[in-house]
């Protein structure tokens, strides 16, 4: 064994020992904040009632600040280590970042905040070590080994290409402006990468602010992906949308934020999620906010004239028009179910 595993073993070891304790540490802290709730080991993972307290307090106008005994709260039960703890943190991330960047604009001081996505940047960034976010595609520039070709078949026909997903991650000890969307960005993927253990109301108030950052109506878009058979119809209806354009334009929408690609591509990521993910189209309320979020992001980004969000954000609509609940569209990929055996 070497030195280095010597020296991490126990360390480990020695937080999971400590995981009761801190869990403890963390819920007489939150009694203080919250005298109201009444809270217990297990009942701060799993209660209910959690999220809507700690949410309702991160939406009052001087939470952020930076001697918000939430905030720090925040701070301190991620930086425990706990991965119980940690998940529970990131409930919050889209709650924090979206009043965060619709606060923005306000010049208002939010250390309170951005220490808690400092601090969640810099676990992504140790946890990289260095490393981008990387995906393997096949070259499609090569045959295809299912497909006959006159030319000679090279061994490279399987070759795979590497795509940079998320870029390298450079530490980060305060948050300016350069730098902001970058930040709310790699918290975002972080809130993506759990997921799959975070509740429908997170999920929820996610879509929620993503209509707020993307400052557009999307009610013109509504019949969008429908596609019209006569000319003559496609043409009214351009011009119907490009009316409603002019009229969302002319009205003022607060907390409509800038979404550089770095920002917007893990909003995509989570919109996808619930849109896509298990049994959402169940979620009548997530799929439902969800669908509004596509449409207004997709508003803006035909308002912005941003073709390399424009492409996937038509995309996430025609999936949302083709898993709508109430869709009697029959499915041509489906297999007809039947008794009879035809020759």
């Amino acid at each position: 064994m070497s030195d280095e595993e010597a020296t991490t073993t126990p360390a480990a070891s020695s937080t999971a020992t400590n995981s009761p304790e801190k869990i403890q540490t963390a819920i007489d802290s939150l009694s203080t904040i919250v005298p109201s709730l009444p809270l217990s080991a297990p009942s701060l993972l799993h209660n209910p009632d959690v999220y809507p307290h700690i949410s309702n307090l991160l939406r009052q106008p001087n939470s952020g600040a930076g001697d918000n005994n939430l905030c720090r709260w925040l701070y301190d039960t991620f930086q425990s280590g706990v991965p119980d703890l940690q998940l529970l943190v990131l409930r919050f991330v889209p709650v924090i970042a979206g009043i965060y960047l619709s606060r923005v604009a306000n010049r208002k001081p939010q250390a309170g905040f951005e220490a808690v996505l400092l601090a969640l940047y810099a676990h992504e960034t140790s946890s990289r070590a260095g490393q981008p976010v990387s995906v393997t595609i096949p070259d499609l520039s090569h045959p295809s080994v299912y497909h006959e070709t006159k030319a000679p078949v090279k061994n490279a026909a399987t070759d795979l290409n590497m795509a940079v997903v998320s870029p390298t991650l450079e530490p980060h000890g305060t948050v300016r402006s350069t730098r902001r969307a970058r930040i709310v960005g790699v918290a975002l993927e972080l809130f993506y990468s759990k997921i799959f253990h975070m509740p429908v109301s997170s999920k929820i108030d996610f879509c929620e602010f993503c209509k707020v950052w993307a400052g557009q109506d999307g009610d013109m878009y509504k019949q969008f992906e429908e596609e019209e058979e006569e000319e003559e119809e496609k043409e009214e209806k351009e011009e119907e949308v490009e009316e409603k354009k002019s009229e969302v334009e002319n009205r003022k929408v607060e907390g409509r934020v800038p979404l550089p690609w770095e920002l917007l591509q893990p909003v995509m990521r989570i919109l996808g999620h619930c849109l896509l993910g298990p049994n959402n189209n169940k979620q009548v309320d997530l799929f439902g906010v969800a669908c509004e979020a596509c449409r207004c992001l997709f508003a803006r980004a035909m308002h912005d004239v941003d073709p390399k969000a424009i492409l996937p954000m038509r995309s996430l609509l025609r999936l949302s028009k083709t898993l709508m609940p109430n869709n009697n569209q029959p499915d041509p990929t489906e297999l007809p179910f039947t008794d009879v055996i035809s020759l």
